[in-house]
């Protein structure tokens, strides 16, 4: 101290802490407004950013107050000098806390938006937020007056031993932001890799794949595997797909009628099923003479992956109920077995006995 602290410095340093967590208090009350009208609007970056304002300007405005109320102390240069760069230190770590939130915040947006579903690309939100948080950590350092340069060095040489111990951990990292990168897969997306896991992508972060099967269950697939291997996507280039159904009739059938009751049946069920394409052109091939029948392929359209076991129920029964109705028989297999009377074989072990009359003769 310079001088003996007064009456006067005390009620100095108490109005400016005061006045700061006034100030505080009554822009985050701002801001909570600020964040309702927020909610309204289409853009979902709005409420990112005034919701992590809402922390770092109370933050900031309670540090001012505190650096104020330190300036009005008769505080020594050294002991002054300490608490500003304390108290920068903080404000600084509040705004690096803050930056990542809103980075982060507004990379998962954009994500979202992409991709157009509910899931996030986290890979790259863990991203952005491990660099932000570095960088402010490097800052902060240098404000306490610690030297970064060794830090860094130490880190450089460091980094390739690293790289080598998690050469599988990096491998699946770049290979999540190739996938993503590309747009080969994106969350929401309905997959089948060649091995046989199928399912929507749920997420897609810094190591592996989350696929959920229909059965509700999670796959987890390394990033580096879903790279390399043989895959198809049933929603790209767009969800709406086609889906074939074998049917058979008799051949006594007048297939000008039965090409006409089906279309007629595919056309009810695009119309009257959730998940149907309603603007689907119904299509009847035939193709086959079979055994017993003939074969034909019923070409149906199906708004994404998962809708085609409905619509294939439903086209099924409305088709057998139009058929019979119609008087159009779908028949059974059928099979003709020739059974030619003749010898029974032998007991094993017991020679056959020939009957001499049975012996060709030679004329």
């Amino acid at each position: 101290m310079t001088r003996a602290l007064t009456l006067h410095d005390w009620i100095v340093a108490a109005i400016a802490v005061f006045a700061g967590v006034a100030a505080g208090l009554l822009l985050r009350t701002t801001l909570r407004w600020l964040g309702e009208r927020a909610s309204r609007t289409r853009w979902s970056g709005d409420d990112v950013i005034v919701d992590a304002l809402r922390t770092l300007v109370p933050c900031a405005a309670i540090t001012a107050g505190l650096a104020a109320a330190a300036e009005a102390l008769p505080l020594t240069h050294r002991t002054g000098r300490n608490v500003t760069m304390t108290l920068t230190a903080l404000l600084i770590l509040a705004a690096t806390l803050t930056a990542a939130r809103i980075v982060t915040g507004l990379v998962r947006a954009v994500a979202q938006s992409r991709s157009g579903v509910a899931g996030s690309a986290t890979i790259f939100v863990n991203i952005t937020r491990v660099v932000v948080l570095a960088m402010g950590f490097l800052v902060v350092l240098q404000t306490l007056g610690i030297s970064i340069a060794p830090l860094l060095t130490a880190l450089g040489v460091g980094g390739l031993a690293v790289a080598l111990a998690l050469q599988d951990t990096l491998a699946n990292l770049f290979a999540g932001v190739h996938i993503l990168a590309a747009k080969t897969v994106q969350p929401g997306d309905y997959i089948r890799l060649s091995s046989g896991e199928e399912g929507y992508v749920v997420d897609i972060n810094w190591r592996n794949t989350t696929v959920r099967q229909l059965s509700n269950n999670l796959v987890i697939i390394p990033n580096a595997k879903l790279a390399g291997t043989n895959m198809t996507n049933f929603s790209r280039p767009e969800q709406e797909l086609s889906i074939m159904v074998q049917v058979g009739v008799s051949y006594d059938s007048d297939l000008e009628h039965v090409e006409r009751v089906t279309t007629e049946v595919v056309d009810e069920v695009m119309t009257d099923i959730t998940g149907a394409v309603p603007d689907h052109e119904a299509a009847v091939r035939f193709h086959t003479f079979g055994d017993s029948r003939i074969s034909f392929t019923v070409i149906l359209g199906v708004g994404e992956f998962s809708d085609q076991y409905r619509i294939k129920h439903e086209f099924i029964k409305r088709l057998h109920q139009r058929y019979r109705a119609e008087g159009i028989r779908v028949p059974a297999p059928a099979r003709t077995v020739t059974v030619q009377q003749g010898e029974l074989p032998p007991p094993l072990g017991i020679p056959h006995q020939r009957d001499a009359s049975s012996e060709p003769r030679v004329h």
